[in-house]
């Protein structure tokens, strides 16, 4: 009767699990990040007896709203890291901020107004600091919630006393090894922020700019001695402003100089630019009347074209046969290759421009002008005075300031400087030697731009940063340094911080021992009014925080992105070689910029940004964690939705196949109902084997820093080798075999150590799922979370290559087999695939073995109710060679519990819907109620 009938589906090991399909990452992260801070995770997380392994972090700069460059660096780090201590390093993670510096004093005198104005120093610094600490704490919770552990209570600040102190170390050392001078130099110098700046402070763009050919008249005792009359050098250049400067014209004592007869006097220029230098002028009718090298020329004299001021000609390597006239307007205040040239021929330094980019007196009927609106004025000047040969505007590019983005220029300003050129750059090369690369590129990146890279600029000439603790004696310029004076300031640094310098006087922070014991009670006292580069301050954090901090250095790893070649890298390793002789790292990585969807750089103006938060509070923040992984960040990578979408698919992969491992495991445990692997079903062993070989591989890969070839492999795994393949196949024994069948707990011990290995492989990436996963592990003296987890045993003895070659011959026939289902089912022969019967003639010996499997297992591999081997030859081809395939409707009747078609319903008396296994199984569920 109807009432009577069984229950078949109550029968069934259903999966059992509430790590539901729907995540609510978003909303289940930050409780969390709640448990790992109440638990004080990352504390637990180190351990002083393990092997150390340091990834110095690089700070980013505590001013504004963190951008999706931040968090794919942070997420990058993090990962190393917490695989590190899986892998048994006390791996520790402190976190940094660059506090000091331009934009931060920059954007407060900006907010103040004219406030800032009255202000005096100590009040603007109070300002900046502020500030500063509140922009540290505002990051901070964001790469919180990103799901980085770290030392988040205690991370390095520049600003701190303990910071600026022994950065003072680390000046006073490279003082004392001769590396640090004063002097006259150009430098880049931006008039917006009135300030010097390192090379590494710039960015190029392209910009217009008024270029001009100028002819300057040769004295008539240079005439005379080359035989000539009313001539001239024609120089080119693409800053007028500059000319009022001009102290030389430069040639190259290798080239070829004509002397050519125009309407516009006889001109000298090379040769070989005088044809388009012509053309560009407007100058089309000119014959070469006489040749001279260049090192003929040397010292002969012509007149400035504004001024009533002789000038000579000087030789340098600088010139070439680019663009110009070979004739090089040289303004040693204005220019490093002009200065250096310069200096060979001891002509002095003229820079008539001031802080604010403003002509000063030097510069005769240009006093005031701002150096751009003086182009006009001087261009009007040599037209009138009948030395401008020709002006057009050009498009070229031009060094901008990358804080303020406006242009910089060249100014020759009293600076100080580390001494680069000579033993510091040697040394540095040869450091670079050692030091291993990722991706391989980075050295010679590194490596070409050290190479070329003039000396420091160190000084700065603002207020918020770490002052150059320098004396001066007031009436002779001369310094004042003694390694006793620096010891003092050094110490009131580290006791009040670097409010010292403008709290106290010259003489109160020498302090009257000092100054009696080295004479100095009768000199007034001057202290250094500028301030040392930012570059310098988190240049040297690889002593300010790894020493200071008790760690050793070179540390392990520095992990930044590329720009970092010129900035970071490049600022520790001179600040290490230029104070203790050696590198402060082992190895760099790098990883490229974000982009949007379609390779553009991310901009406001276009509306392409997406930051972290964006993605963070609608996907969560293991999302954001998945895409910093799965790109290859070594260069330039990509951001949408649709790729965050893609990386929702992929974490949904992962996610389903976790959640099938952890339903089918609810009444498994691990110590009472293990199958040794001896008594294990061959597929099983199979996927042990696979584990194995997943296992080789994701730690290769974590190793080599390659997370996207280490997720591609986990996607493998879990949606291709398991979800389409082995979890498919086992399905029927996981439900319809016994409960505590071999058979069952065979497959249940595969999937327990499946779910072992993926919870600690993916947590380095996925942090928080693999949290939630750990915490429904049923483990004896498991470790209260999966980050204080050690990595997977290996277990060599589940490797079986003969084993792995014969099921993948068996996946290659099952995706065969698999092609002529669908088709039927398109047909309409079938429905589901257990309505199948499945046809195979085998006359292909690789595949041979195939025949000794049971008609059960080899039908339960290719998820159909009957499988028949025959010679029958009007079956269909396969794209393997000696196989062919037919599918028809499966004979019998559909069993009521497994689904699967045979001729056996009926023949079990007390339970004759069922196939006969099934029925022992129902029996002996019966036996023990």
């Amino acid at each position: 009767m109807e009432e009577n009938k069984l229950d078949y589906a109550s029968t069934l090991n259903l999966p059992k699990t509430s790590f539901k399909m729907k995540a609510n990452l978003a909303q289940k992260e930050p409780l969390t990040i709640r448990e790992w801070t109440k638990k004080n995770i990352y504390e637990k997380s180190l351990d002083s007896d393990k092997p150390v392994f340091f990834l110095h972090d690089g700070p980013p700069y505590a001013n504004g709203d963190l951008h999706i460059g931040h968090a794919i660096n942070k997420i990058l780090k993090d990962i190393i890291l917490k695989y590190k201590r899986l892998q048994g390093f006390n791996a520790p993670y402190i976190p940094g901020w660059d506090t000091h510096g331009l934009p931060i004093e920059w954007k407060m005198i900006q907010d103040l107004g004219e406030k800032a104005k009255t202000m005096t120093p100590l009040e603007l610094r109070e300002a900046c600091r502020k500030y500063a600490l509140k922009s540290v704490e505002n990051q901070k919770k964001d790469f919180v919630r990103m799901g980085i552990l770290g030392d988040w209570n205690n991370p390095y600040i520049t600003l701190n006393k303990e910071f600026e102190a022994e950065e003072l170390r680390v000046f006073r050392d490279i003082y004392e090894n001769g590396y640090v001078y004063k002097g006259l130099k150009p430098v880049y110098w931006s008039p917006t922020t009135e300030t010097a700046l390192a090379e590494a402070e710039i960015e190029y763009k392209d910009v217009d700019s008024d270029s001009i050919y100028v002819k300057m008249a040769l004295t008539d005792e240079s005439n005379k001695k080359l035989g000539l009359y009313n001539t001239f050098l024609v120089i080119w250049t693409t800053t007028p402003w500059t000319i009022p400067a001009n102290l030389a014209i430069c040639l190259n004592e290798e080239f070829v100089y004509g002397v050519y007869k125009t309407e516009k006097g006889n001109l000298i220029l090379a040769k070989e630019l005088a044809d388009k230098a012509f053309a560009d002028m407007g100058v089309f009718e000119y014959e070469l009347i006489k040749e001279f090298i260049g090192k003929d020329l040397e010292y002969i004299k012509y007149t400035h074209p504004l001024y009533f001021r002789e000038s000579i000609v000087i030789l340098g390597d600088h010139v070439t046969l680019d663009a110009g006239t070979g004739c090089v307007h040289t303004a040693p205040g204005h220019g490093a290759d002009d200065f250096i040239a310069a200096q060979k021929y001891n002509i002095g330094i003229l820079s008539p421009v001031d802080n604010k980019g403003h002509m000063t007196s030097e510069a005769p009927g240009y006093e005031g002008l701002f150096y751009k609106k003086a182009n006009k004025a001087i261009m009007e000047d040599l037209t009138n005075k009948g030395n401008l040969l020709s002006t057009r505007v050009i498009r070229h590019s031009y060094p901008h300031d990358w804080r303020s983005k406006k242009p910089v220029i060249f100014r020759a300003t009293e600076q100080w400087f580390i001494k680069v050129d000579g033993e510091v750059r040697e040394n540095a090369l040869k450091k670079l030697l050692d030091v291993e690369f990722v991706p391989t590129w980075g050295r010679n990146r590194i490596t070409s731009m050290m190479e070329n890279r003039p000396d420091w600029t160190i000084s700065r000439q603002r207020v918020w940063g770490v002052p150059i603790p320098i004396f001066y004696n007031e009436k002779t310029n001369e310094v004042i340094y003694e390694h006793e004076i620096m010891e003092r300031v050094i110490d009131l640094v580290s006791k009040e911080g670097t409010n010292i310098w403008w709290k106290y006087s010259a003489r109160e922070i020498i302090g009257e021992e000092l100054i009696n014991k080295f004479n100095l009670k009768d000199i007034e006292i001057r202290k250094e009014q500028s301030i040392l580069d930012v570059w310098f301050d988190s240049g040297v954090s690889h002593r300010s925080v790894v020493v200071e901090r008790g760690y050793q250095r070179p540390v392990d790893l520095y992990l930044e992105g590329s720009d970092q070649h010129r900035g970071w890298f490049q600022s520790s390793l001179l600040t290490s070689v230029a104070s203790t002789f050696d590198a402060p790292y082992k190895k760099i990585l790098t990883h490229g910029f974000v982009m949007d969807g379609q390779g553009r750089k991310m901009s406001k103006s276009i509306g392409n940004t997406i930051g972290p938060k964006d993605i963070i509070d609608v996907h969560g923040a293991d999302i954001l964690r998945l895409w910093a992984a799965s790109v290859d960040y070594r260069e330039d990578v990509r951001l949408s939705d649709n790729i965050i979408q893609q990386m929702s698919d992929s974490y949904r992969k992962i996610r389903n196949t976790i959640r099938y491992l952890l339903g089918n495991i609810h009444d498994f445990n691990r110590n009472s109902d293990k199958v040794e692997y001896k008594d294990m079903l061959e597929i099983d062993k199979w996927a042990l084997h696979r584990l194995e070989k997943l296992k080789e591989t994701t730690k290769k890969h974590y190793e080599n820093y390659e997370f996207y070839s280490l997720l591609q492999e986990i996607l493998y795994f879990c949606s291709v080798d398991m979800s389409s393949f082995y979890l498919d196949i086992i399905k029927d024994r996981l439900y319809c075999e016994y409960k505590t069948s071999v058979e069952r707990r065979s497959a249940q011990t595969v999937l327990s150590e499946m779910l072992d290995v993926l919870v600690r492989v993916i947590s380095p990436i996925l942090s928080f799922t693999a949290e939630e996963i750990w915490e429904r592990l049923d483990y004896e003296n498991k470790e209260e979370s999966v980050h204080l987890a050690s990595w997977i045993q290996e277990k060599p003895e589940y490797v079986n290559e003969e084993l792995a070659s014969k099921w993948s011959k068996l996946y290659e026939l099952r995706k065969e087999v698999n092609k002529k289902i669908e088709s039927e089912r398109q047909n309409g022969l079938i429905g589901l695939s257990l309505d199948a019967r499945v046809l195979i003639n085998i006359s292909n010996s690789n595949y041979e073995f195939v025949k000794g499997y049971s008609e059960w297992d080899i039908s339960d591999i290719f998820l159909v109710s009957q499988v028949e081997f025959t010679d029958a030859s009007d079956l269909e081809d396969t794209d393997i060679e000696g196989i062919k395939v037919k599918v028809v409707k499966a004979l019998g009747k559909k069993c009521e519990r497994c689904w699967k078609y045979s001729l056996e319903i009926g023949q079990d008396s007390e339970f004759p819907d069922v196939t006969l296994r099934d029925a022992k199984v129902l029996r002996m569920i019966k036996e023990n109620n």
